[in-house]
């Protein structure tokens, strides 16, 4: 395999941060689910959590800045103590906040209230459906994980979510269950509405389609089948030039739980931080965001998921053909 940074030399040189629109906050790896493509390797049994320290040092990073985007995940994130406390601020600081919900979270002891919470301060939902069909969705997730994401989109629609005409927007994330790139997006998307329409009487916004990350979890998950080598070389193969541009990172800067400072979720769990100049890894307590423009980015060959075929990010496909 030719190194990606060699690929990225050969088609422009180096990737940079053009901005930080997106801040990223991932609070911590423990989930109500196990899912074998999580490339957080989140579960019940983790007990990594953002404190409310760090979470408060995330707000003071956002209030001083511009930023307008709080991409909020984990793990499930919803299950951190601190989750209500960093929504509501952020939203008081007039922030657009997203969150990456895995959709039976709000099944959790406690959590029934989150549908009506997430309304009442207007948050993007961002949730994981990696397929319309039980079969695949409970094969990759667990069993029974179909039916309550089902229940739990009905009830998102009954509140105003991914209606038509509504500003509350509901997307869904799609993952293949085995070791392929994602088909193209808008025509997936289609299939989804229809499926999810005529079958169960849900409406979304829209679809975002993500390639599968070959770290952690899923690594071992192909390696274990003996599917990894031919993985990468999928992608490899299918390196697309045209993604440099939109790939996530340019713009996105990423929040571990413990406060460090990453390219990119994916970076963050490779253990890649963000480092000054005298090669110190950045933390959130003392960050400012001309530490950030135009750095360059950290890569490797886990870098051919984000840009292989139509290009993957946290918001879908990066360029359509």
């Amino acid at each position: 395999m030719q190194p990606f940074v060699q690929r990225l030399h050969r088609n422009g040189g180096d990737l940079s941060r053009r901005a930080v629109d997106v801040l990223q906050v991932n609070m911590g790896r423990y989930c109500n689910q196990a899912c074998i493509h999580c490339h957080v390797e989140s579960g019940p049994t983790r007990k990594e959590m953002m404190s409310r320290e760090t979470v408060e040092a995330v707000l003071r990073f956002l209030a001083d800045t511009s930023i307008q985007t709080v991409d909020i995940t984990g793990g499930a994130p919803e299950l951190n103590p601190h989750f209500d406390f960093l929504v509501e601020s952020a939203t008081g600081l007039g922030r657009r906040v997203m969150d990456r919900c895995n959709l039976t979270v709000i099944f959790e002891p406690g959590r029934d209230y989150l549908p009506e919470f997430f309304q009442r301060h207007r948050v993007e939902l961002v949730c994981s459906l990696p397929c319309y069909s039980e079969e695949n969705v409970d094969r990759q997730r667990g069993k029974g994980t179909f039916d309550l994401s089902i229940r739990a989109l009905q009830i998102f629609n009954k509140l105003g979510y991914g209606q038509p005409e509504s500003d509350l927007a509901l997307n869904l994330v799609y993952n293949p269950v085995e070791p392929h790139l994602p088909p193209p997006q808008e025509k997936l998307e289609q299939d989804y509405k229809r499926e999810l329409r005529q079958k169960y009487g849900i409406e979304f916004s829209h679809l975002y389609c993500l390639s599968n990350m070959p770290i952690t979890r899923y690594e071992t998950h192909l390696k274990l089948r003996g599917e990894y080598d031919r993985y990468m070389k999928l992608l490899e193969t299918s390196f697309n030039a045209a993604t440099l541009d939109q790939v996530m990172c340019r713009n996105l800067v990423s929040i571990g739980w413990e406060g460090s400072v990453y390219d990119c979720d994916f970076d963050q769990m490779l253990d890649l931080p963000i480092r000054d100049g005298n090669g110190k890894a950045l933390s959130i307590s003392s960050l400012s965001v001309d530490q950030l423009l135009n750095q360059p980015i950290t890569v490797g060959n886990h870098c051919y998921a984000c840009t292989a075929g139509s290009g993957s990010s946290c918001g879908g496909a990066l360029v359509f053909r």
